[in-house]
């Protein structure tokens, strides 16, 4: 008989996980409106919008507000326009510029749920994960093993929508267990009608 995984003595993380997993891989399109609160840094709040294989749309409320990001993967292209999408200028960036990447380093093309599903897996393996605050959705709480980060971070701490199994909120620490952001996402919409051209195609 196959001895038991350690990190499945809990089934809950287990079903948490799959649960966002199987939500994410089910859906076409999704919108929100994310708050980013980096401890170092300032917030950010803006208009999410992502259709697959990987078009995203962020569009700010704060800072540069009226600003529009697109990534097209077919091209692995950012375009950014500061004054609002389709008005002239725009500026094609490589994803990685750091004139578009977050206060925390995050890269557009790295900034979907499922990056972050897959990010909590990719951290728990060798590592260790646990539900808090037990209840429906609960908190799940995922730390790498000693000195191991993913992404930057050695520990989430995850809230999910209880209506399509996604995560709704997100804090994130170092090594040290210090804070590196909280982050919120309301007024989650999935498969949501989108125009053909809302992502610049």
């Amino acid at each position: 008989m196959p001895s038991r995984d350690p990190r499945d003595s809990d089934p809950a993380p287990a079903a948490l996980l799959a649960a966002a997993e199987a939500a994410f891989t089910a859906l076409t399109t999704y919108t929100l409106t994310l708050h980013s609160h980096p401890e170092n840094g300032e917030p950010v709040a803006l208009r999410y919008s992502f259709r697959k294989p990987g078009f995203i749309r962020m569009d700010f409320i704060r800072p540069h507000a009226g600003a529009t990001l697109i990534f097209d993967p077919r091209t692995r292209t950012a375009r950014v326009w500061p004054f609002g999408f389709p008005r002239f200028p725009s500026l094609a960036l490589d994803p990685g510029n750091p004139m578009i990447r977050g206060p925390q380093g995050h890269r557009i093309d790295q900034s979907d749920l499922g990056t972050l599903v897959r990010n909590l897996r990719a951290l728990r393996e060798g590592g260790a994960a646990s539900v808090a605050n037990v209840g429906d959705p609960g908190c799940l709480v995922v730390e790498g093993a000693s000195g191991r980060t993913v992404a930057g971070v050695h520990r989430y701490r995850v809230w999910f929508d209880a209506a399509g199994s996604l995560p709704n909120r997100v804090i994130s620490e170092d090594n040290r267990g210090e804070r590196i952001e909280s982050v919120t996402m309301d007024d989650l919409r999935i498969d949501a009608g989108l125009p053909e051209d809302f992502f610049g195609a």
